[in-house]
Protein backbone atom coordinates (compact mmCIF):
# COMPACT_ATOMS: atom_id res chain seq x y z
CA UNK A 1 0.00 0.00 0.00
CA UNK A 2 2.82 2.41 0.88
CA UNK A 3 4.48 1.68 -2.49
CA UNK A 4 1.29 2.55 -4.37
CA UNK A 5 0.85 5.76 -2.42
CA UNK A 6 4.51 6.68 -2.82
CA UNK A 7 4.17 6.21 -6.59
CA UNK A 8 1.21 8.62 -6.57
CA UNK A 9 3.01 11.07 -4.27
CA UNK A 10 0.65 10.56 -1.33
CA UNK A 11 1.29 9.14 2.11
CA UNK A 12 -0.47 7.37 4.96
CA UNK A 13 0.44 10.19 7.36
CA UNK A 14 -2.81 12.06 6.81
CA UNK A 15 -4.32 14.34 4.23
CA UNK A 16 -3.03 17.89 3.93
CA UNK A 17 -6.50 19.15 4.80
CA UNK A 18 -6.63 16.95 7.89
CA UNK A 19 -3.19 18.11 9.01
CA UNK A 20 -4.16 21.76 8.49
CA UNK A 21 -7.37 21.24 10.45
CA UNK A 22 -5.34 19.60 13.22
CA UNK A 23 -3.05 22.65 13.38
CA UNK A 24 -5.95 25.10 13.35
CA UNK A 25 -7.86 23.06 15.93
CA UNK A 26 -4.92 22.97 18.33
CA UNK A 27 -4.34 26.68 17.74
CA UNK A 28 -7.95 27.66 18.44
CA UNK A 29 -8.39 25.35 21.46
CA UNK A 30 -5.01 26.46 22.86
CA UNK A 31 -5.91 30.14 22.41
CA UNK A 32 -9.27 29.59 24.13
CA UNK A 33 -7.62 27.74 27.03
CA UNK A 34 -5.03 30.50 27.42
CA UNK A 35 -7.66 33.24 27.46
CA UNK A 36 -9.95 31.35 29.88
CA UNK A 37 -7.09 30.80 32.34
CA UNK A 38 -6.15 34.48 32.07
CA UNK A 39 -9.77 35.54 32.63
CA UNK A 40 -10.01 33.30 35.70
CA UNK A 41 -6.69 34.62 36.99
CA UNK A 42 -7.72 38.27 36.65
CA UNK A 43 -11.10 37.47 38.23
CA UNK A 44 -9.93 35.42 41.21
CA UNK A 45 -6.31 36.40 41.93
CA UNK A 46 -4.93 39.57 43.46
CA UNK A 47 -1.72 40.99 41.97
CA UNK A 48 1.20 40.44 44.32
CA UNK A 49 -0.67 37.91 46.49
CA UNK A 50 0.71 34.47 45.53
CA UNK A 51 -1.51 31.42 46.08
CA UNK A 52 0.60 28.33 46.90
CA UNK A 53 -0.44 25.17 45.05
CA UNK A 54 2.58 22.99 45.89
CA UNK A 55 4.18 24.83 48.78
CA UNK A 56 6.43 27.54 47.40
CA UNK A 57 7.53 25.25 44.54
CA UNK A 58 4.52 26.08 42.34
CA UNK A 59 2.09 28.89 42.95
CA UNK A 60 -0.33 31.20 41.21
CA UNK A 61 0.97 34.77 41.16
CA UNK A 62 -0.82 37.30 38.95
CA UNK A 63 1.34 39.86 37.17
CA UNK A 64 1.00 42.01 34.06
CA UNK A 65 4.18 41.69 32.02
CA UNK A 66 5.01 44.65 29.73
CA UNK A 67 7.96 42.79 28.20
CA UNK A 68 8.73 39.37 26.80
CA UNK A 69 10.15 36.23 28.42
CA UNK A 70 11.61 36.86 31.87
CA UNK A 71 10.30 40.44 31.73
CA UNK A 72 12.97 41.49 29.22
CA UNK A 73 12.24 44.35 26.85
CA UNK A 74 9.63 46.14 28.95
CA UNK A 75 9.99 49.24 26.78
CA UNK A 76 9.59 47.37 23.50
CA UNK A 77 6.00 46.14 23.76
CA UNK A 78 5.11 47.58 20.33
CA UNK A 79 8.04 45.66 18.78
CA UNK A 80 6.81 42.40 20.35
CA UNK A 81 3.28 43.15 19.12
CA UNK A 82 4.40 43.76 15.53
CA UNK A 83 6.62 40.66 15.63
CA UNK A 84 3.71 38.55 16.95
CA UNK A 85 1.42 39.83 14.18
CA UNK A 86 4.07 38.99 11.56
CA UNK A 87 4.66 35.55 13.12
CA UNK A 88 0.92 34.81 13.17
CA UNK A 89 0.58 35.80 9.51
CA UNK A 90 3.63 33.68 8.61
CA UNK A 91 2.11 30.69 10.41
CA UNK A 92 -1.25 31.09 8.68
CA UNK A 93 -0.18 32.00 5.16
CA UNK A 94 3.27 30.46 4.79
CA UNK A 95 3.63 27.47 7.13
CA UNK A 96 0.04 26.21 7.28
CA UNK A 97 -0.36 25.63 3.51
CA UNK A 98 2.95 23.72 3.45
CA UNK A 99 2.56 21.30 6.34
CA UNK A 100 2.20 17.65 5.38
CA UNK A 101 2.63 15.52 8.50
CA UNK A 102 0.54 15.29 11.64
CA UNK A 103 3.47 16.26 13.85
CA UNK A 104 3.88 19.41 11.75
CA UNK A 105 0.26 20.19 12.55
CA UNK A 106 0.74 19.63 16.27
CA UNK A 107 3.85 21.83 16.46
CA UNK A 108 2.35 24.58 14.30
CA UNK A 109 -0.90 24.49 16.28
CA UNK A 110 0.93 24.85 19.59
CA UNK A 111 3.03 27.68 18.19
CA UNK A 112 -0.03 29.53 16.87
CA UNK A 113 -1.84 29.07 20.21
CA UNK A 114 1.09 30.57 22.09
CA UNK A 115 1.77 33.46 19.75
CA UNK A 116 -1.87 34.48 19.45
CA UNK A 117 -2.55 34.03 23.17
CA UNK A 118 0.04 36.64 24.09
CA UNK A 119 -0.85 38.79 21.07
CA UNK A 120 -4.47 39.06 22.24
CA UNK A 121 -3.16 40.47 25.53
CA UNK A 122 -0.87 42.92 23.76
CA UNK A 123 -3.79 44.17 21.65
CA UNK A 124 -6.61 44.24 24.22
CA UNK A 125 -5.04 44.61 27.68
CA UNK A 126 -4.14 47.98 29.23
CA UNK A 127 -2.45 50.36 28.86
CA UNK A 128 -3.22 50.61 25.09
CA UNK A 129 -3.64 48.62 21.89
CA UNK A 130 -0.35 47.02 20.80
CA UNK A 131 1.16 48.20 24.11
CA UNK A 132 -0.88 45.87 26.33
CA UNK A 133 0.71 43.93 29.15
CA UNK A 134 0.63 40.13 28.98
CA UNK A 135 -1.14 38.40 31.86
CA UNK A 136 1.10 35.83 33.58
CA UNK A 137 0.13 33.67 36.55
CA UNK A 138 2.16 30.45 36.93
CA UNK A 139 5.26 30.66 39.08
CA UNK A 140 7.84 27.96 39.68
CA UNK A 141 10.34 28.62 42.46
CA UNK A 142 13.43 30.26 41.01
CA UNK A 143 11.85 30.73 37.58
CA UNK A 144 9.96 33.46 35.73
CA UNK A 145 6.20 33.83 35.99
CA UNK A 146 4.53 32.54 32.81
CA UNK A 147 1.16 31.66 31.26
CA UNK A 148 -0.53 28.98 29.13
CA UNK A 149 0.57 30.67 25.88
CA UNK A 150 4.19 30.50 27.05
CA UNK A 151 3.74 26.78 27.75
CA UNK A 152 2.48 26.25 24.19
CA UNK A 153 5.41 28.17 22.67
CA UNK A 154 7.90 26.22 24.78
CA UNK A 155 6.21 22.89 23.98
CA UNK A 156 6.34 23.72 20.25
CA UNK A 157 10.05 24.52 20.45
CA UNK A 158 10.88 21.40 22.48
CA UNK A 159 8.78 19.23 20.12
CA UNK A 160 10.50 20.67 17.08
CA UNK A 161 13.92 19.86 18.54
CA UNK A 162 12.80 16.37 19.60
CA UNK A 163 11.28 15.61 16.19
CA UNK A 164 14.45 16.80 14.47
CA UNK A 165 16.34 13.98 16.20
CA UNK A 166 14.05 11.35 14.68
CA UNK A 167 14.15 12.96 11.26
CA UNK A 168 10.56 14.13 11.51
CA UNK A 169 9.17 10.62 11.06
CA UNK A 170 5.77 9.69 12.39
CA UNK A 171 5.49 6.68 14.71
CA UNK A 172 6.01 3.49 12.74
CA UNK A 173 7.32 5.30 9.68
CA UNK A 174 10.54 3.89 8.26
CA UNK A 175 13.56 6.18 7.99
CA UNK A 176 14.33 7.58 4.56
CA UNK A 177 16.94 5.56 2.64
CA UNK A 178 20.41 7.07 2.73
CA UNK A 179 21.92 8.36 -0.47
CA UNK A 180 24.66 6.18 -1.95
Amino acid sequence: MRDLQAARGTTLTGSRTGVRLLALGIGVVGLALDQLVKLASVTFLEPGAPVPLVGDLFQLNLIRNPGAAFGMGAGATIVFSVFAIAATLACLFYALPRITRPWHGVVLGMLMAGITGNLVDRIFQPPAALHGHVIDMFQLRGFAIFNVADVFITAAAVSLVAFSFVGGRSAGEAPAPEAA
